[in-house]
C-alpha cells in the first residue's frame, strides 16, 4: 500500500488537501512552477488542483521529450 492511498497530504505549503499523484522533485524543479514546497525529498505529492497546474505548466516540455524519443 502506497502512500497515497494511506492519506498523505498535498506537499504544498498551506494545502492540506489529500493527494491523488507523486512525482519526482526533479521533475518537478524542472517545470519552474511558483509553489513552495514544504519538505524536500525525492517525491512531491500533489492534490487535484496543483497536479492540474503541473500538468499544464509541463505541457510543453512533455511534447518536446515526446517527439525527441520518436
Amino acid at each position: 500500500m502506497g502512500r497515497i492511498k494511506k492519506g498523505i497530504q498535498c506537499s504544498v505549503k498551506g494545502c492540506d488537501r489529500p493527494a491523488i499523484r507523486s512525482i519526482s522533485y526533479v521533475d518537478f524543479s524542472n517545470s519552474k512552477l511558483s509553489l513552495e514546497i514544504e519538505s524536500l525529498g525525492n517525491r512531491v505529492y500533489l492534490c487535484r488542483e496543483h497536479y492540474k497546474e503541473y500538468k499544464k505548466a509541463t505541457k510543453k516540455l512533455r511534447k518536446i521529450d515526446k517527439w525527441r524519443w520518436v
